[in-house]
């Protein structure tokens, strides 16, 4: 999950580049301090000083209201980690990935089907939180073995359903998007859709999770997908990020509407983490999306970037100094915070620093805000780290009907993506869609 829902490795580099790069402008060493994730100003802390450390575990732990894991087990592995190690923290979670995991192949086995369906979304939670700590571990190149297993899950879980989840193929720009389709249990006739879109670093299990589970409960068809930059499409499709994502929304739509069981007047939109920029760009350009949800509401993605850029380092961006900025970097970064940002770079597509930060720039939407037509609900959690005070931006643009929610932590829904109050948050959004799409 940015730390996906999250910007989570991306929170790695602003620490160290917060010092670093000072220090780096004045021809001076960069710190060796553990870099951590930005922490908002009220921001408790239940497990871990390491904002990062702390950040992940919440997430694990939340999933579990939706059948994603053991609070136990969660709760477990906060006492036999070590805060900030890296190392620890992704063997902790890969070995309850690969518990987890036996777990459901041994009642698969003896056709426990339920019994395994449960079993492997643990071990997606598992394997999910172990990504967010390999690159600052000994040996970075275990990301994607362990994301593999983490789509294996995936897929043998989503079999398992009571409806199947369904693969389908989604054709975009001469190749076809990976994605899935789940029909409401019981659900007769035409029914509302919700397309989930995922951030810049979500597992498919955070489709599930954070609204695909509420929506199918509610009688909603699901359907979500691996866009250009996202899992399947970033990992082995070479597929990259880019601003115009209603370039990539309206062939989903386009394949949605081929589907028989999809009422073309109750289409959704859903986007998590940096998904809350896409979605409201999409819905500015594609009308065939009915009410729209950004969680959080972004405007300017490039912020949580140059936030811990000096003033000099930007002006040099500003000037187009693509060779500086680039010998300052790389000068400033210590071998982990280099491993994590090119990770963070990578689904942008860019391997030069100034070219990555220079194009999340153009990841803005004053300029279409007010071009949305369709009714938008942005949520807004209390100590939102990554862009903060951007939700009620977003939300002064719009002109169409809006809503703006509020997550507070004393409800328990404060954090970005509010990793502790799935249950609220789905009230919240769906009682709001549901009068919405009446």
């Amino acid at each position: 999950m940015d730390i996906d829902r999250k910007q989570f490795t991306l929170g790695l580099v602003v620490a160290s580049m917060a010092s670093g790069l000072h220090s780096a402008t004045a021809d001076a060493q960069g710190t060796d301090s553990m870099p951590t994730t930005p922490r908002a100003a009220h921001q408790t802390t239940y497990f871990f000083k390491n904002s990062a450390f702390e950040y992940v575990f919440l997430t694990a732990l939340g999933r579990a209201y939706h059948q994603g894991g053991n609070p136990g087990k969660v709760l477990y592995l906060t006492r036999q980690v070590r805060d900030g190690d890296f190392e620890g923290a992704f063997q902790a979670f890969k070995a309850a990935g690969d518990e987890a995991s036996a777990l459901a192949d041994a009642s698969l086995a003896k056709g426990r089907k339920e019994s395994a369906r449960q079993a492997y979304l643990w071990a997606q939670n598992y394997y999910d939180s172990a990504t967010y700590f390999v690159d600052g571990s000994a040996d970075p190149s275990r990301f994607l073995p362990t994301w593999e297993r983490l789509d294996a899950c995936w897929t043998s879980a989503i079999a398992l359903f009571q409806v199947p989840g369904e693969p389908v193929e989604i054709p975009y720009e001469g190749v076809k998007l990976r994605g899935y389709y789940f029909r409401a249990p019981g659900a007769p006739g035409r029914r509302p859709l919700l397309i989930m879109n995922n951030g810049s670093d979500g597992s498919l299990l955070d489709m599930l999770t954070l609204g695909g589970f509420a929506a199918l409960a509610r009688g909603y068809d699901m359907l979500t997908f691996d866009g250009p930059g996202q899992g399947y499409a970033l990992w082995k499709q070479k597929l990259f990020f880019r601003p115009d994502w209603e370039k990539v929304i309206s062939p989903v739509v386009d394949y949605a509407l081929t589907r028989s069981e999809v009422d073309p007047k109750r289409i959704a939109l859903l986007g998590i983490s940096q998904g809350g920029y896409w979605v409201p760009r999409a819905v500015a350009f594609e009308k065939r999306i009915a009410a729209a949800i950004a969680d959080p509401g972004l405007v300017d993605v490039s912020t949580s970037w140059t936030a811990a850029l000096p003033k000099p380092l930007i002006e040099l961006i500003a000037a187009g100094r693509k060779a500086e900025f680039d010998a300052i970097m790389a000068k400033a970064l210590d071998p982990a915070a280099k491993t994590a940002l090119g990770f963070r770079m990578r689904p942008y597509g860019f391997e030069s620093y100034f070219d990555t930060f220079k194009a999340t720039m153009d990841y803005r939407l004053a300029d279409v805000a007010g071009q949305i037509t369709c009714p938008m609900l942005v949520t807004a959690p209390a100590n939102e780290a990554f862009w903060p005070g951007q939700s009620q931006q977003l939300f002064e643009m719009l002109k169409a009907p809006k809503a703006l929610v509020s997550f507070s932590d004393s409800g328990g829904g404060d954090l970005h993506c509010e990793p502790m109050a799935y249950g609220l948050r789905d009230l919240r959004i769906f009682d709001w869609l549901d009068e919405v799409l009446a």
